[in-house]
């Protein structure tokens, strides 16, 4: 098949997603086209049948903001008129579906693709609920040949605050690790950090959404306070907490790196994962730790009880209590054997339900029957 996925390029679990897709695609030998308004961060070049598409946006005094929906969709078109394209998989409904439906309106109808809308989150969460957002998002995903949700709660999310009740298809998201570069012991020293200290790992774009004022409070009382290093990879600017690190005393405790690539390195290297979002459609970042035996410690939040099997594959807080989470994470740092046996059931589980052996078959199928229902 040919196949065509809009996604933003940035670092977040959405972009991942997509990104490890396509390539998963291509090795099952399909085409895909890929567009963004830059080059995935994570997307590999010289990749036969694996391309990829800017999009320009131009700005014009006539408009006070540039508008990247109407470019994108005259990208989308053109593409799928000369490639043929049998499907455009969106991620994230605004702007990518609501471009996708206009493309595929601008062609006739023996070269119109399927249209696929995977939302992620926010798009429901945020958006859904703004007026201004809420009745395109709608239209959208109405327009849609098929609508796809990363975990129950997003789909529940999305019926509640949007109204929606066509058809909507659980897919959990996937994790493919690629071979460290670096390896434990390099990483470690790296990051200054002993074998006697736990190496405690956060992944995140850092929004306001994530938490990280309650993962530097909780950390602040985890004792004894020379057990531990953490170590945030932050997918945006880290800077707006400085404040807090210092206030609370973690200078020494701390190591920040912005807009990591090579996450695997960090993630063989780390003996726990701590995640303290407000709530979270799923948690990539939980499961790319659980890939690499790393049990995590998080809020019971959104879908991450979809990820995590509290008590056996890692520990699940019910609030937003900085004590008991710094508590969660001493008890597994203390009993390192309960640690270890916690980080082989969590490589199981995401292996046994959250490869990609497991999960893009499921979007080959749906591709095939929304094809197939059109055609």
């Amino acid at each position: 098949m040919k196949i065509g996925i809009a996604c933003y390029p940035s670092v977040g679990g959405s972009g991942i997603l997509a990104t490890a897709l396509g390539e998963e695609l291509v090795r099952r030998g399909h085409e895909v086209h890929f567009f963004s308004y830059e080059r995935p961060f994570r997307l590999p070049a010289d990749v036969p049948r694996l391309h990829f598409h800017p999009v320009v946006i131009n700005e014009y005094q006539l408009f006070k903001y540039p508008d990247y929906t109407l470019p994108l969709s005259v990208r989308m078109a053109e593409v799928s008129r000369d490639h043929r394209l049998d499907v455009l998989h969106v991620h994230y409904a605004v702007p990518h579906a609501t471009a996708a439906i206009l493309a595929q309106s601008m062609l006739p109808p023996e070269q119109q693709p399927s249209v696929v809308t995977t939302l992620h989150g926010t798009d429901t969460t945020l958006l859904g609920s703004d007026p201004g957002y809420g009745p395109a998002i709608h239209h959208a995903l109405t327009c849609s040949d098929a609508v796809t949700v990363v975990s129950e709660f997003l789909k529940q999310e999305t019926q509640r605050v949007l109204g929606f009740h066509g058809p909507l298809e659980v897919i959990h998201n996937f994790f493919v690790p690629r071979p460290p570069r670096r390896s434990r012991e390099e990483v470690r020293r790296e990051l200054g950090i002993a074998d006697n200290e736990a190496m405690i790992l956060h992944s995140s774009n850092v929004r306001p959404v994530k938490r990280i004022d309650l993962l530097l409070e909780s950390v602040a009382r985890i004792r004894p306070r020379d057990a531990f290093k953490l170590v945030v990879l932050a997918g945006g600017d880290f800077a707006p907490y400085a404040g807090d690190v210092q206030r609370l005393g973690l200078a020494d405790r701390i190591s920040v790196r912005e807009k990591v690539n090579e996450i695997e390195d960090y993630l063989q290297a780390a003996d726990l994962g701590l995640f303290t979002s407000e709530t979270e459609s799923f948690c990539l970042s939980i499961l790319e730790a659980m890939f690499f035996g790393c049990p995590s410690v998080a809020r019971r939040a959104g879908g991450i009880p979809e990820v995590v099997e509290d008590g056996v594959s890692g520990l699940l807080v019910p609030s937003a209590d900085p004590d008991a989470l710094a508590r969660a994470i001493e008890s597994l740092i203390r009993e390192p054997k309960r640690r270890l046996a916690m980080g082989e059931a969590a490589r199981r589980r995401a292996r046994e339900h959250f490869s990609a052996d497991a999960i893009v078959p499921r979007y080959e199928a749906l591709y095939q029957r929304v094809c197939s229902r059109t055609s």
